[in-house]
């Protein structure tokens, strides 16, 4: 049994290769509604997120002998954690994980090695912050007292449970967009003069997290930008497209 961790739409696409070339697959992902759209005959779903232990039950209780570890490239904790239990329980492990959105030249990018320093930065560049690096580090960007003073744009998923973890950390329907991405760059643009965004908080989660667009249309207006960095994990087997991953799934 193939493990696949689906969290993101490319994890979605993959785990149904994978039964399309008739292997047996369990995905899990992170909500109800990840698992609404992952449907298929035959497929074994998990649809919350799992700590350690719980990965390891899951592994024991389905016999499973590979896991093909497709979260978000941000997902650092879940990757770690089918690293050691692939280690310890020796079991193969492939990472898939989708390409970086390849940089422009454009001088008001920055980099920031992590959330933190990305709210310090971000407090350089004028009032409005406006962030479109997801839900679930918010409260960083909330408590950061380099932002105390200025305010912060969301934009998340509409999903119920998030848009109420957003109120409870002060948002307000004036500071808080609810909507499913990816964004064109035209109603990047958009948004980015209707909230009149000073600088753009992201990260390069590839193009189909949106990334390119948002860098366009910040650039089209002349924003800076500031994109947080990938965590730097060390991976013996990595895949960037479904055809590698079949191929290795096949030799193993």
């Amino acid at each position: 049994m193939i493990l696949v961790l689906a969290g993101t739409q490319d994890g979605r696409e993959l785990t149904k290769k994978l039964l399309d070339n008739n292997y047996q697959v369990m995905a899990s992902v992170t909500s109800d509604y990840g698992k609404k759209l992952l449907q298929a005959e035959n497929l074994l779903i998990n649809d919350h997120p799992l700590d350690l232990l719980e990965l390891e039950k899951m592994i024991n209780d389905n016999h499973i002998n590979l896991i093909v570890d497709a979260s978000h490239p941000y997902a650092v904790n879940i990757s770690k954690n089918a690293i050691q239990l692939c280690k310890a329980l020796h079991i193969n492990y492939i990472r898939y994980e989708r390409a970086k959105v390849k940089l422009p030249d454009y001088d008001k990018i920055f980099f920031a090695e992590n959330y933190q320093i990305a709210a310090n930065l971000a407090s350089n560049f004028g009032g409005n912050i406006f962030l479109t690096t997801g839900s679930r580090m918010l409260h960083v960007f909330v408590n950061d007292p380099a932002l105390k003073n200025h305010t912060i744009i969301a934009r998340v998923l509409p999903e119920a449970k998030v848009i109420e973890e957003c109120m409870n950390l002060g948002f307000t329907p004036k500071t808080l967009i609810a909507m499913q991405g990816p964004f064109s760059h035209e109603l990047n643009v958009e948004l980015y003069k209707k909230y009149e965004a000073n600088v753009i908080i992201t990260k390069n989660s590839g193009s189909i997290g949106g990334t390119d667009t948002k860098i366009t249309a910040a650039m089209t207006l002349g924003l800076p930008i500031v994109i947080i960095d990938r965590p730097k994990l060390q991976y013996e087997v990595l895949a960037t497209n479904f055809d590698k991953v079949l191929s290795l799934v096949k030799n193993m």
